[in-house]
């Protein structure tokens, strides 16, 4: 999982991320901490699994510690993506009792969150086993936290759909309105493009089959959204493109209907639930006597 770090680190500052962080936990110091101990004690601590599910954020907290003292001492017990039942120990820390103290709350706030976004993909992308449809996020994160949320999805078996605004070219519904039309839009972005010498996809969001037929035989796109389509309006847009194009079915789609989506031939499966309506998985930082 180290290689999603360098992967995004262009666009996301791992250790400006910790700082500010911190600036805004501990301000002008971790004063509990502070008052109750010297700086010269040394401590153990484990990380407590309370809870069933995907572990995610080993890495994270990993980088961390090492960030906050590089001769804390982390051993690794249990990998990022693997299956974890209560009471398993994920890992073991040691060092200076107050920086991990200090930082204990940061790492069990991102490992939590993680490992609950990691837990949900897990399970619906088991949902779709046996078929070849893949389960991708969307764009519908928490500010700042992206690239937790979205590496948390790649742990759990899923897979990202476009990191962020400028990494692919999404035509929805409402770009095909403000441009006058479906066609308008695809011409409008494959010009864009050329002109500007960009390599980028092109998805474009259908509303309806007609959209579909409209855009099969114009092309110029990569991907073609199957936007609130039932399974058998999917399965019928899917039979029609031919694997022309790459499909993706997204809209209100739950744990109840997404095996129908997959059943219907869709490559990919976009939840937006996946990063902005799941449930941390329960953690614990505690001392080790």
């Amino acid at each position: 999982m180290k290689s999603y770090i360098k992967k995004h680190q262009a666009h996301f500052n791992f250790k400006a991320f910790v700082k500010q962080a911190f600036a805004e936990d501990v301000g002008s110091g971790d004063h509990t901490t502070l008052a109750t101990l010297t700086k010269k004690q040394n401590g153990n601590m484990q990380l407590l699994v309370k809870e069933d599910g995907i572990l995610a954020g080993v890495e994270a907290a990993r980088f961390i510690f090492k960030k906050v003292n590089p001769k804390i001492k982390f051993t690794e017990k249990i990998k990022d993506g693997t299956l974890v039942k209560k009471g398993d120990i994920a890992f073991t820390i040691s060092g200076p009792t107050y920086q991990l103290l200090t930082a204990e709350r940061l790492v069990l706030n991102i490992m939590q969150r993680m490992s609950g976004v990691a837990t949900k993909t897990h399970h619906l992308q088991t949902l779709c086993k046996g078929t070849h449809t893949r389960v991708i996020d969307t764009r519908k994160t928490t500010p700042l936290f992206r690239f937790f949320e979205k590496w948390a999805v790649v742990i759990g078996g899923g897979a990202n759909h476009r990191y962020a605004l400028y990494d692919m070219i999404l035509i929805k519904d409402n770009h095909i309105d403000f441009a006058g039309g479906i066609i308008q839009a695809i011409d409008a972005a494959s010009s864009y493009l050329k002109k500007n010498k960009l390599k980028l996809a092109i998805e474009v969001e259908c509303r309806n089959i007609n959209d579909v037929k409209k855009v099969l035989a114009h092309g110029k796109v990569n991907r073609i959204l199957l936007d609130n389509f039932t399974p058998a309006l999917v399965k019928q847009a899917v039979n029609l493109i031919k694997g022309k194009y790459e499909t993706e079915a997204s809209g209100g789609i739950t744990e109840k209907t997404i095996r129908n989506y997959a059943l219907a031939g869709v490559n990919f499966i976009s939840v937006g639930a996946l990063t902005h309506h799941v449930k941390s998985l329960d953690l614990s930082l505690k001392a080790v006597k």
